[in-house]
């Protein structure tokens, strides 16, 4: 028997059913150890040893291969032909040998693809593993641990709020924070624009002012209204003749076939994918079989896939379609590593694939894969100028005519920003000496606009053209700076948020080398050094530890109230512009007398008055240039209960309203759906929670309030939202129990993703009625009927599950009946009297697993030190998340 090992389930079934009964075919599951998210795990002090450890959830799958592993003649590793599939199979086999089950012979084989024709020649064409790429691998983890391990506890005790920074993330975070800076440093310019509206023949066309009293013009040479309406006033009197007309051919040649980041760009640009969207799909269409690996920075098509290609456009178009000669094309990108094809369908036969997602994805693919194979355009671009009589004013008319599509009768690439100025617009023929009628001048005022936010696709592309980071991890690294709240999306485009805006300033100030645009892509050259053998991965941890581990140490040593006064200064011309009357920017707007400055608290950074505590001006980090939010507070009224005042105020975390003063004030947020705060809302915001009346099941009170996620409804522990602060105090008990009984079903419960959308609906259960919805849960997707959830099997993608699946599955699970947990609640009670007799035995139960092996088997009596062993585990997942 040969033991084959790839990543996933659904690729392994598939690969079993094309090489036969004598391979079995196991699913790592991706990677099966990685480095324990702790302290040490690895040591330069020891040659950057590294300590790694099985994942918890991979323990039956490495049994199931170990178990395999032991009858087998070969062991053909199968994984992803890049850097990480070589990874995945070095970590299997160290593994196996550790475990003394390693067979004799290990080869390693690659595909592009997961067709019957590539995965059997593949397996003909085996090699050895690639030490450089596990080196590269190597190299490349440890660095990003180091990195993240070392740098996130000085965020952690220097600048609070922070949870962590990455060595690829944190220059993605930078470019955003930068694009913000030139924005509000953006001082904008006012232009006009003349222009006539004139016909010819019974065409209508608009020719723009180029020269006006005898000067060329630019786009900026009319400035203010004055010129413009003199302008149009020459434009409205002058008789205009055809000058010249030029015409020229241009062509435009098709783009080549998709690499990652392309893929990503042009997803994110025609369907709004985000990133990890993209690579999302286009997995699951590489494992079905439909494309040709999606991981890559070449942009070339085997020769056979080429040859297909064109074939496919032979019996689409007529010849004129096809160029006489295959095009070729070569990467551009820096730092491009990877000898793979670019992605691709494929069988160019097959022009749609699966329905959704991946049949938009596919559609693109193919359509771009077979664009890059066509004839080049044929356009042809006209120019008409005209002049007045006097010469001294001249109009000029722009138009292009397709006259052959070519490529683009099947493709045309999408743009991020498109440009105002340009014209596509049709033209009617005219000649030297003709004066087409003059309908309308305008004369247009405008101004000139900042550079653009990064867009998803715009950020990939500025990440690639910096050499920074590998298109492959770009996904991954966006998701990590929206997950850590440092930006926001808005229309697709991001913002840099306050904490991220802060963390990059502190980055800049005391770790300026390490988020350089220069330094960053210099280490990707250094890896891919690593990958082609031509340096040694140690000698590059040692250059970069020698430096970067002192810069720490010194940053963390300092105080933190040096680090704030360093932030203070270098963030001076953002917090504290200069103010149009000339006066100072750091004079406290509420004493008239302290100077403002940024301090440090608990929750991060603010802006305070430094007679504190005489003076409580505050304003958030985020408000620069003296608003006065932090001003005087404003009395609403008086409370007709107590008789004390209610007062709104001002803190570094907005604004609230406060009833009384000390330790027993009351104290509630003002939500922002509020547009008149008045003295009868104060009352009602400080009367929550709004207790609404027993539930008619259970006779346990039904509550709403006002929490961080905003308006919801409480009741037994489960949660609803609710749409706005008007709900709150207006929800009766008819809707309020609706409501929840809706969130218990999946449909809007309180940090639920399935209320958002269901990842499809299936129609309606043929037993109970109720619509079969698949949902995203907290322990993975499952299927409902809004009276039973059934977890989804772990090979089964939610996006291909069938109705008929999910009524098997709804079914299965019904038959089952409640929960075994729920009919044990009494044995839980007895043990929990005896726990304390036990606390010697759960201490010895928290040692450290080596990961390695399974656990050795645990008797059923110890629950207690299972559930130590978890709450040990905590700190080190807050430590994992810091690394990444």
């Amino acid at each position: 028997m040969q033991l084959v090992i790839v990543e996933s389930p659904a690729k392994a079934k598939t690969i079993e059913k094309y090489l036969g009964k004598d391979y079995k075919v196991l699913a790592s599951y991706g990677h099966v150890r990685d480095l324990p998210p702790k302290d040490g795990s690895v040591r330069p002090d020891e040659g950057f040893e590294m300590d790694w450890e099985l994942y918890g959830d991979k323990q039956k799958q490495v049994k199931a291969i170990a178990d395999a592993a032991k009858g087998a003649d070969r062991l053909i590793l199968a994984t992803d032909p890049d850097r990480e599939g070589e990874a995945i199979s070095w970590h299997v086999r160290e593994l196996l040998a550790k475990r003394r089950v390693l067979p004799k012979d290990v080869q390693r084989v690659t595909f592009n693809a997961i067709t019957k024709e590539t995965v059997t020649k593949a397996m003909t064409q085996p090699r050895e593993l690639d030490q450089d790429l596990i080196d590269a691998y190597l190299a490349r983890r440890a660095l990003d641990y180091l990195f993240g391990f070392t740098l996130s506890p000085v965020l952690w005790r220097k600048l609070p709020g922070a949870k962590s920074a990455g060595r690829v993330q944190s220059v993605a975070l930078r470019l955003i924070v930068d694009r913000e800076r030139e924005i509000e440093a953006f001082k904008p310019q006012e232009y006009w624009s003349v222009a006539a509206q004139m016909a010819h023949d019974g065409t209508d066309f608009t020719a723009k002012l180029v020269a006006f009293e005898g000067k060329k013009l630019d786009r900026l040479s009319i400035g203010e209204e004055g010129t413009a309406m003199r302008a149009k006033a020459a434009v409205e009197s002058g008789a205009f003749k055809v000058e010249s007309v030029e015409t020229k051919p241009h062509k435009r040649n098709p783009q080549p076939p998709f690499t990652t980041s392309t893929l990503q760009q042009e997803a994110a640009r025609k369907l709004g994918f985000s990133a990890s969207q993209t690579m999302r799909v286009a997995q699951t269409l590489y494992e079905a079989g439909a494309i040709t690996y999606m991981r890559t920075d070449g942009v070339q098509m085997d020769p056979s896939a080429i040859s297909a290609a064109r074939a496919a456009i032979t019996d689409r178009f007529s010849g004129h379609y096809l160029p006489e000669q295959p095009r070729i094309y070569q990467t551009k990108a820096k730092n491009a590593q990877e000898a793979h094809e670019a992605i691709r369908p494929t069988e160019f036969t097959r022009d749609r694939f699966g329905s959704g997602d991946e049949a938009r994805l596919y559609d693109l693919i193919f359509k771009r894969a077979m664009a890059s194979q066509m004839a080049s355009a044929a356009l042809e671009r006209t120019t008409v100028t005209l002049r007045d009589g006097t010469g001294q004013h001249e109009l000029r008319a722009s138009g292009q005519v397709v006259k052959f599509p070519g490529f683009l009768a099947v493709y045309e690439e999408g743009q991020d920003n498109k440009s105002d100025d340009e014209d596509g617009g049709l033209l009617p023929f005219m000649k030297s000496g003709d004066m087409p009628a003059k309908k309308d001048v305008t004369a247009e005022q405008h101004f000139t606009q900042p550079p653009p936010r990064f867009s998803e696709a715009s950020l990939v592309k500025r990440l690639e053209e910096l050499g920074i980071g590998r298109p492959s991890t770009y996904a991954a690294t966006i998701q990590v700076i929206k997950d850590r709240n440092y930006v926001r999306t808005e229309k697709n485009r991001f913002f840099a948020e306050e904490s991220g805006r802060l963390l990059t300033s502190f980055l800049e100030r005391f770790f300026q080398r390490y988020v350089a645009y220069d330094f960053t892509a210099g280490m990707e050259d250094e890896l891919d050094n690593v990958s082609g053998g031509r340096q040694e991965w140690k000698a590059l941890l040692e250059a970069f530890w020698r430096d970067f581990k002192p810069k720490s140490d010194e940053v963390m040593e300092k105080k933190p109230s040096e680090v704030t006064e360093a932030l203070d200064e270098f963030l001076s011309d953002y917090l504290f512009p200069p103010k149009a009357d000339g006066t100072d920017p750091r004079l406290c707007p509420k004493c008239g007398e302290g100077r403002l400055s940024l301090r440090g608290g608990r929750y991060g950074a603010f802006v305070a008055c430094s007679n504190y505590p005489e003076c409580k001006f505050t304003r958030k980090f985020a408000q620069p240039g003296g608003s006065a939010e932090g001003g005087d507070d404003e009395v609403l009224g008086h409370d007709p209960e107590t008789g004390l005042e209610i007062v709104r105020r001002t803190g570094r975390f907005g604004p609230y309203i406060q009833l009384g003063e000390g330790k027993e004030a009351k104290r509630a947020s003002i939500p922002k759906d509020i547009d008149e705060l008045t003295l009868e809302w104060g009352i009602k915001l400080l009367s929550l929670p709004r207790t609404i009346g027993p539930h008619p099941e259970t006779g346990n009170d039904i509550t709403a309030s006002i929490g961080r996620y905003g308006p919801y409804l409480a009741h037994n522990g489960k949660y609803a939202r609710l749409r706005s602060t008007a709900e709150v105090f207006e929800t009766g008990m008819n809707m309020a129990v609706t409501k929840l009984a809706e969130a218990a079903a999946g449909a809007g419960a309180r940090g639920s993703r399935a209320a958002a959308e269901p990842i499809k609906v299936l129609g309606a259960h043929p037993t109970s009625g109720g619509e079969i919805k698949v949902l995203a849960g907290r322990y993975g997707p499952y299927v409902t009927d809004g009276t039973t959830n059934a977890t989804l099997p772990r090979d089964q993608k939610p996006e291909d599950l069938t109705a008929e699946q999910a009524i098997v599955l709804i079914d299965e699970k019904a038959a089952k009946g409640p929960a075994k947990g729920k009919k044990k609640a009494a044995p839980k009670k007895a043990a929990a009297k005896k726990a304390p007799a036990k606390k010697a035995p759960a201490k010895k139960a928290a040692a450290k697993d080596d990961g390695e092996k399974p656990a050795a088997a645990k008797k059923p009596a110890a629950k207690k030190p299972a559930a130590k062993k978890t709450a040990a585990k905590a700190p080190a997942k807050a430590k994992k998340e810091a690394a990444e």
